[in-house]
């Protein structure tokens, strides 16, 4: 018995690739042969088919593959040689503004039929998803910009949504009040839908491994478990939508921002509302945990001594809608 390096439904969609290939280039009685040896008799080359022509795409990737890599080896061998001589390498006499990114753009993606609402990559695979107001998510192949694939189960706009962090799995959010969870090794299938919110849900991210959380046009925050669906805490505080949310790093914080002019940071595991933290004039549109490796620039900026120490969820940034961007310490209420 032949052992084969491949998973069944790998090993599947090769063997149909191929049979494309070999069909469209001619080779009827090769793929005659192939289809029988590989139980896919009845196997028809179709242009609308998703194997159709993949085989020559994988191969020109894996082309254009192999010579990235020559050149980052190249790279890191100069590098190398840099740090082993002692040289610093420096950015010379270019300002910050000329390091990033302008156009024209490398590629342009269109498929969807309304405004886009969000945009993620996958956090392993040279694989991007966007979502739109018209109800659907868009997979892509971010290396080539090949439209993959549509997701289509939401019935209103798809506000946000996100990957967990070994892409396994994608969480989307909807205005037709659900969450759907989409199994990527799946084919993208969609494996639960979460109900529970009574308007719009705005934001969604991952609460560590096993739990989801969601903002929503209902003034509430939940908390959902990933493998049953079921919703384990509602957290209530804002007086009006609650338009993003945002995780820290360690998972043991949360910070909301709503069109009640503030940003609140909250204790996920006890729902305790930990900080309620005001100054803008208009909604929040946004709240973001900073990195800790921002933290040293932050206290430069506010005129503060180094820390020995820095703990995840020492300081939050937000925006309004007054053209206002807030850094605050998310320890305290202000």
């Amino acid at each position: 018995m032949v052992e084969h390096i491949l998973p069944e439904r790998q090993l599947r969609e090769l063997q149909k690739a191929m049979l494309d290939f070999m069909q469209t280039q001619g080779y009827e009685e090769s793929a005659q042969v192939f289809a029988r040896e590989t139980n896919n008799e009845g196997f028809a080359a179709d242009p609308k088919d998703r194997h159709h022509n993949l085989l020559a795409k994988k191969w020109t990737s894996v082309i254009r593959l192999q010579r990235k890599i020559m050149e980052l080896e190249s790279k890191i061998s100069k590098m190398q040689a840099d740090i082993d001589s002692g040289a610093i390498v420096r950015r010379g006499n270019k300002g910050a503004t000329e390091w990033l990114p302008r156009p024209p753009a490398k590629t342009k993606l269109a498929q969807h039929r309304s405004p886009i609402t969000c945009v993620r990559f996958h956090p392993q695979y040279t694989v991007l998803a966007t979502a739109s107001e018209d109800m659907t998510v868009k997979i892509w192949d971010s290396e080539s910009g090949d439209f993959e694939r549509t997701l289509k189960g939401h019935t209103k706009a798809v506000q946000d949504m996100v990957f967990d962090g070994k892409g396994a799995v994608l969480v989307t959010c909807s205005a037709d009040l659900t969450l759907r969870v989409w199994d990527v090794a799946n084919e993208y299938k969609c494996v639960r839908t979460l109900h529970g919110h009574d308007h719009c849900v705005s934001a969604v991210r991952f609460l560590g491994a096993d739990k989801i959380v969601s903002a929503s046009r209902d003034k509430t925050i939940r908390i959902w478990e990933l493998a049953t669906g079921y919703c384990v805490r509602t957290l209530t505080g804002h007086a009006e939508w609650v338009r993003c949310v945002d995780v820290s790093a360690d998972a043991r914080l949360l910070c909301t921002a709503s069109n009640d002019q503030s940003v609140r940071v909250w204790d996920p595991a006890s729902g305790e509302c930990k900080a309620d933290m005001r100054g803008h004039d208009n909604v929040v549109e946004v709240a973001k945990f900073a990195p800790v490796n921002a933290y040293a620039c932050l206290r430069r900026l506010a005129g503060l001594p180094p820390a020995p120490t820095e703990r995840p969820a020492a300081a939050a940034a937000n925006g309004s809608s007054n053209d206002d961007v807030s850094v605050a310490a998310s320890g305290a209420s202000s």
